[in-house]
């Protein structure tokens, strides 16, 4: 009974000298399996260097990007730079110009970007009283070969980054939040429109 044990016990295990067996498990090596295929990254070279894509193949078409972003603070620093009692003066005048100014220096911030001459930036700041605080929008347009979502979402940054900066004095916990592309159209990817 025993025997018939081992028996069972030992056919249920390879058998080392079953060459055909050990050969095939011999040639299957993780190297063998199939790679997956790169992603198509538009920013790399052959070598895998990083470089700026040319463009200049590419239809020269009419682009525009909408960027967001929420600025969350106190009830009461929301009151005093919407009175105007900041220390440092007009808080929104100042974050809409800077934001306007940012959009037009997205080159020189973000390495690969191209240098584009912009042809709409417009940067609305709105106070909102549920958040509280403000909400940030940037729109660009350019009529060109490549996109300005970039120039988009540098502009709603720089905007909330200097709204803070104004209003740091009275409030240092405020906070950026929610920085995102909301559409884009124009171009060989096609539109896009953020799902809510």
């Amino acid at each position: 009974m025993l025997a018939q044990v081992i028996a069972m016990a030992q056919s249920n295990f390879p058998n080392p000298e079953n060459t055909a067996e050990t050969d095939y498990l011999d040639s299957v090596q993780p190297d063998d399996r199939p790679e997956a295929a790169p992603p198509d990254l538009t920013h790399l070279n052959p070598s895998g260097e990083a470089n700026m894509v040319d463009v200049s193949e590419k239809a020269v078409t009419v682009r525009e990007a909408i960027a967001c972003a929420q600025v969350r603070m106190q009830p009461e620093t929301l009151d005093a730079i919407e009175s105007g009692n900041a220390p440092k003066g007009d808080v929104i005048a100042t974050a809409r110009i800077a934001g306007i100014m940012a959009a037009k220096q997205t080159a020189n911030l973000i390495p690969l970007c191209h240098p584009l001459p912009l042809q709409k930036v417009e940067v609305q700041i709105t106070p909102d009283r549920h958040l509280p605080g403000y909400q940030i929008q940037a729109t660009v347009r350019i009529k060109a070969e490549t996109g300005v979502e970039m120039e988009a979402l540098t502009a709603v940054s720089i905007a909330a980054l200097t709204l803070y900066d104004m209003a740091k004095a009275i409030e240092k916990s405020i906070s950026i939040e929610s920085v995102r592309l909301i559409s884009k159209t124009g171009g060989k990817s096609g539109d896009y429109q953020r799902e809510a």
